[in-house]
């Protein structure tokens, strides 16, 4: 059954009629479709580029692909129809394909330095390795490798590197070697640096980005995934952290404080900025919207950029057409223009999903 959407559609800024045939969109009329939406502003399924269905609450591997579908499921409520999983410590391959899940452009398992990681999570490997488990984590994906480029280093009581500049290096060689981009997690200042330069596709999180560094990002069209609603979190784990590593817990709240003029900048320099929350673990699912917020709120990002960092620029970066002639049948309806109160985005009025309506 095909069916038939109207209203203002994004970024286009034109009330336009939509036909969605099966899985695809088609500007051609179809005679007996069916209005699903004859008003309202609509947009391409919004996308959460930094998630985790597969790291259940309290950042545990989910026990089940049952587990991993219910916290896909609270993302796809929220308007999110495509997610890109930034490392999962549980495959679910056969996730990609089913009717009622957001699309999924997947990393494999996150790799990290030994004993320097959340426990049960990562590949965990030394310097001579960490190549090879790049290219072996590469076909455990569908198109991503993740990186952990820092973390807590115990014995300096502060962040660092995971590995020596070259094995980093080596890493992106090796997920480019294989196919796939690279997502590195940063946090400090030397490791994002080493990245950037070695030519990693995306930086998480990316709180050590220096000023001087957002033009050689720009330069290379390396993006960046803020997960500020994440950063918002650095006074707990620093108030945790403060007796045992004073060092650590102030370089945390200082990377915190100064973290929105850091996307702002790199935002005012033409990096690419997408949207993502970091959900599983400590983040819930479901927040998307909140982290749009946060871009506009304390970024400075105005709401239009906002809205494209979402939904149809991060649909195009991940391979995911938007409302375009043969373009994907995922898209959401706001009854109010979000351009004029991005508050709008908390609550979708429709939902459409590979063509079926959620909502």
């Amino acid at each position: 059954m095909a069916l038939h959407v109207r209203g203002v559609v994004l970024p286009d800024d034109e009330v336009r009629d939509l036909w969605l045939v099966g899985d695809r969109v088609t500007f051609t009329p179809v005679p007996d479709a069916v209005t699903v939406a004859d008003r309202g502003f609509v947009l391409p399924g919004l996308v959460d580029a930094h998630c985790h269905p597969g790291i259940a609450p309290g950042a545990v591997p989910v026990g089940s692909l049952d587990q991993a579908r219910e916290l896909a499921r609270i993302d796809r409520d929220a308007g999110v129809l495509a997610i890109r999983d930034a490392g999962s410590p549980f495959p679910y391959p056969e996730l990609e394909d089913e009717p009622d899940l957001p699309r999924l452009a997947r990393a494999g398992r996150h790799v990290a330095p030994p004993k320097r990681y959340l426990r049960g999570i990562a590949v965990e490997v030394e310097a001579a390795d960490v190549a090879a488990t790049v290219t072996e984590q590469a076909r455990a994906g569908n198109g991503w490798v993740k990186l952990v480029g820092d973390w807590i280093d115990r014995s300096v009581g502060d962040l660092a590197p995971s590995w020596d500049p070259e094995t980093m290096a080596a890493a992106v060689r090796a997920a480019h070697a294989a196919g796939v981009r690279a997502a590195v997690h940063t946090f400090s200042e030397a490791a994002v640096e080493v990245m950037v330069r070695a030519g990693v596709d995306s930086v998480e999180h990316g709180t050590g980005v220096g000023l001087d560094l957002v033009d050689e990002m720009a330069r290379r069209g390396t993006a960046l995934v803020p997960t500020m609603i994440n950063i918002a979190t650095f006074g707990g784990i620093a108030e945790q952290a403060a007796g045992k590593f004073p060092g650590y817990a102030k370089h945390m709240l200082a990377l915190r404080d100064g973290f929105p003029a850091v996307v702002r900048a790199a935002h005012e320099a033409g990096v690419p900025i997408y949207v993502g929350t970091d959900a599983g673990g400590g983040i819930d699912h479901g927040l998307a919207a909140e982290e749009m917020l946060l871009l506009h709120e304390q970024a400075g990002m105005s709401p239009v950029d906002v809205l494209a960092a979402a939904s149809w620029r991060a649909r195009d970066w991940l391979g995911f057409p938007g409302l375009v002639e043969g373009g994907l049948a995922d898209l959401v309806v706001y009854p109010e223009d979000p351009r004029a109160d991005l508050r709008v985005v908390r609550a979708p009025e429709r939902i459409v999903l590979r063509g079926r309506v959620l909502r």
